[in-house]
């Protein structure tokens, strides 16, 4: 690195001789800047596409410093309506007061300063590689050397030089190589805070809900961002990126605190005179990194890379290969399995000091739920709800426990009886609020007093159909459901779509600058696959129809969390998972082509940067390696301009991994199981050790449940879903087990252990015991099933890394049925060993063995 460090610096010093033409070319790109008396200017660009050079539009080759002698304020003199004419923002919503002000200040919305717009002034060839450029401005001096790589083809890598002339604030952007005509906008996005296929006027629905391309030229900083870049597909899918250097980027923990909130780089789809080409700022105005002193010299690197395919070819391109993703997976290992993690965790759930369940009474029926110390309005510290019924059905039917099945499930189920209104009236079917008040005695929702169709599909159609799938003879529930699938039908309007929320007292629609753009039509769905009735398919597949063309053809979602005013979150994934499941009902393509549509845009959601590595850090006085607790791999609670992402960074709730992993088996696409792996795994530094729960938010770091002991049932759902996803993956279908319904709200995990599955050819039941299994090597993970007639025990082992592995796995038959299984026979195979008390077991990297004991 030194050695280039000093190349870099010496091209930088060369001379200048005069010039009228250079030029970069190779098998992929061609460019070429003619001298004019306004500076040097692109004056043609190519790009070859299946062997043909296609210009790239309007060239340009025009340079931006902006420069400020003070500080820049926070305040903008805009006010800001959303597209039904309301006050922007909604100041009912508390937590977006201080998201909007950091997104509304005269930098952020790239106003800030003054902006010196050039060409450069002088510009050498430096070798058939590289091309170097200057400009003196009255201010600095700004050098930048241009050059083709070596490794990707398609890639200029461009460094910056900034000498300071006098002191102040200053931010230099990249060069805009050519401008895009809107017309010629195929799609664009910065991941994580927007995408579309065209501009959004409206500042509060392109700029903050990220629906539609803002035409705001607005700087996004990286704690939003999933991936630190802005992609633009232009009309002959050719796809554009710019993308700083990696380790330009913030540290969200700088050694030994939080600094998720510093700004250091930012990136926009636009230039400072609004033309649309992806563009890096470096250092951002105003922040510390760019005040400097008079004669004060700073550099810079990024990347502009062009690409024959869509944005997701150009996303797998920066994350893979800019931001090396797939190589910081390879550092990610466990200090225990998530195998384990669920035994503990079935600990943690079945005692109710730790697990908060309260027991209360509703109207004359005894009801229970977890206690809730988040946000909710009107709450005194006394709300109360459940979350994962299908994670709670599978434990108790996989463990057989009596302390579940007759101490919680029949006052949970009661809770979810009181939930839904059943007497007549406009909400007769709803659900009157996930959230119970006991000091109230009052079901609410968790930000106002209304009722959205959303809720009914989570909180009535899937908690029910959830319960169904276990005890698909209870008349009364399918009652109930019929009854919420009758609602959505009378709310679903003749488009197909839902509105976003019903005012409880006026019953007037609410939020009417939203669409419902989320996956309300699956509670139809829920109804098809239970009551088997057609009227509910049709409706479910009219909603879906209306999704596909409003929301995910345009890339615009709202969320379902209600106090960031439905920002967009991991409902989006969770569309992807229920369009899935419509095609598996349907087997109509073209849902299936939604879903993995909607599933490449949810890997915007999840953050790739910043590079993991193993420097030293201290959590909470403890030494800890920077992999351990890095943000790469996570995926956001919501991000972008209004998402939590902003205070606390990504969650720990990783939903997705799952459905991940069934899209790589579906598509082939390997950035969908990278992102899988990198979520699930070796995450033990965010988990309280007596319960081995994991924290929510990553801020917080081994707290784990704190405010949300329920998280613990999604935990178990999610994990269980990914080990089972993984292993249908791996042994190519031989073994696999039903899936049931996606869990409410917080993603796209899905029920499972209502049915038995198929492990080679047999029907078996999961099961689990703690202490069953034991393995030495917290790498395998571990997962247990019985033949229907009792007889054999099945071990399915998975490997968690690129690595081979050794362990010794101990059965204690005791913790069963207290039979000894005295053969074992290794599956697809036939031939059968002694079984001893201790299995010693290799595994190829991500492999997996199924054991078979009788």
């Amino acid at each position: 690195m030194k050695c280039l460090f000093i190349v870099v610096l010496s091209l930088f010093a060369a001379s200048l001789p005069a010039q009228e033409k250079v030029q970069l070319a190779n098998e992929q790109l061609q460019i070429e800047w003619t001298a004019s008396p306004g500076g040097w200017k692109i004056s043609r660009m190519a790009f070859k596409k299946a062997d043909q050079w296609v210009p790239l539009l309007q060239p340009e080759g025009n340079y931006t410093l902006l420069y400020a002698a003070e500080k820049p304020g926070r305040t903008t003199p805009t006010s800001f309506t959303t597209v039904a004419g309301t006050p922007w923002p909604d100041t009912l919503f508390r937590y977006l007061k201080n998201r909007w002000a950091d997104a509304a200040t005269p930098v952020a919305l790239n106003t800030a300063g003054t902006a010196f717009s050039f060409y450069p002034q002088k510009a050498r060839q430096v070798n058939n590689h590289t091309v170097q450029f200057v400009y003196d401005a009255p201010m600095a001096t700004v050098t930048t050397l241009v050059s083709l790589d070596n490794s990707y083809k398609g890639d200029l890598i461009i460094q910056q030089q900034l000498q300071t002339k006098k002191a102040g604030y200053f931010s230099l952007a990249s060069p805009t190589l050519f401008s895009i005509p809107e017309k010629d906008m195929q799609w664009a996005t910065v991941p994580g805070y927007f995408q579309g296929r065209s501009f959004e006027k409206n500042i509060a629905q392109g700029y903050a809900y990220g629906q539609g391309v803002p035409e705001v030229p607005a700087l996004y900083r990286e704690r939003g961002a999933g991936t630190l870049t802005a992609i633009i597909t232009i009309n002959n899918n050719i796809s554009v990126a710019a993308t700083p250097d990696p380790q330009l980027g913030r540290d969200p923990w700088r050694y030994d605190h939080k600094t998720n909130n510093d700004w250091d780089v930012a990136v926009s789809h636009k230039n400072r005179n609004s033309a649309l080409f992806p563009t890096v700022y470096y250092p951002v105005l105003g922040e510390p990194l760019s005040l400097l002193k008079s004669d004060t010299l700073i550099q810079y690197g990024l990347r502009i890379s062009f690409i024959n395919g869509p944005w997701d070819k150009m996303l797998a391109h920066v994350v893979n290969d800019i931001n090396h993703f797939k190589e910081q997976l390879a550092l990610r290992t466990n200090t225990q399995s998530l195998s384990k993690r669920v035994e503990r965790m079935y600990r943690y759930l079945t005692n109710p000091k730790t697990s908060l369940v309260n027991f209360t009474n509703y109207k004359g029926l005894e009801i229970a739920g977890q206690s809730y110390k988040g946000g909710v309005i009107g709450s005194q510290g006394d709300a109360i709800k459940n979350s994962d019924y299908g994670a709670m059905w599978m434990l108790a039917n996989a463990t057989n426990d009596p302390l579940l099945k007759d101490s919680l499930l029949p006052y949970a189920l009661n809770f979810k009886l009181a939930q839904q209104q059943t007497d007549t009236g406009f909400f007769k079917g709803a659900a009157i609020g996930q959230y119970y008040l006991t000091k109230r005695k009052k079901f609410v929702e968790e930000w106002g007093d209304f009722v959205e169709p959303i809720s009914l599909t989570y909180y009535v159609m899937l908690d029910i159909g959830n319960i169904l799938l276990f005890e698909p003879a209870n008349k009364e529930l399918q009652r109930r459901l019929r009854l919420g699938a009758d609602l959505l039908v009378q709310w679903q309007k003749p488009d197909g779509s839902w509105d976003v929320a019903y005012d409880r007292v006026t019953k007037k629609p609410l939020f009417t600058d939203l669409k419902d753009l989320r996956p309300t039509f699956y509670g139809l769905l829920v109804a098809a696959r239970i009551l088997k009735d057609e009227k509910y398919l049709a409706a479910a597949k009219k909603g879906a129809n209306w999704f596909i063309k409003n929301a995910v053809d345009k890339g615009a979602f709202i969320g379902v969390c209600g106090d960031t005013r439905y920002a967009p979150d991991f409902a989006t994934g969770q569309s992807a998972q229920a369009l899935l499941d419509l095609f598996e009902l349907t087997h109509d393509q073209k849902y299936r082509d939604a879903a993995i549509t909607t599933a490449k845009i949810y890997c915007s959601s999840i953050m790739t940067h910043p590079q993991a590595s193993e420097k030293t850090k201290l959590v909470k006085g403890i030494a800890i390696k920077d992999w351990q607790i890095e943000q790469s791999g996570l995926s956001f609670e919501h991000g972008g301009i209004l998402g939590s992402s902003n205070d606390h960074g990504p969650i720990l709730l990783c939903s997705h991994a799952g459905l991940f992993v069934r899209m790589f088996q579906l598509t082939g696409d390997s950035l969908f199981i990278e992102m899988a792996r990198a979520a699930a795994i070796g995450r033990d530094a965010f988990l309280d050790e007596p319960t081995s729960v994991a924290s929510y938010y990553w801020d917080v770091m081994s707290q784990g449940a704190g405010p949300y002991p329920h998280h613990a049932w999604w935990q178990i759902g999610w994990i269980t879903d990914y080990l089972l996803a993984e292993t249908q993956f791996r042994t190519k279908d031989a073994v696999w087990f039903p899936r049931g319904f996606v869990t409410p709200k917080v993603g796209p995990h899905q029920s499972v252990g209502f049915q038995p599955g198929s492990i080679y050819g047999t029907n078996a039941d999961l099961i689990l015991r703690n202490g069953l299994v034991e393995c030495d090597n917290p790498d395998i993970e571990y997962i247990t099933a019985q033949s229907k007639d009792k007889k054999k025990v099945f071990l399915i082992l998975l490997n968690d890394i690129n690595k081979p592995v050794t362990g010794n796995i101990r059965i204690q038959w005791n913790k069963l049925d207290g039979r000894r299984r005295s053969s074992v026979t290794m599956l697809p195979g036939t031939a059968t060993t002694q079984a001893g008390e201790t299995q010693s077991q290799q595994l190829e990297p991500y492999g997996v063995k199924v054991l078979a004991f009788q």
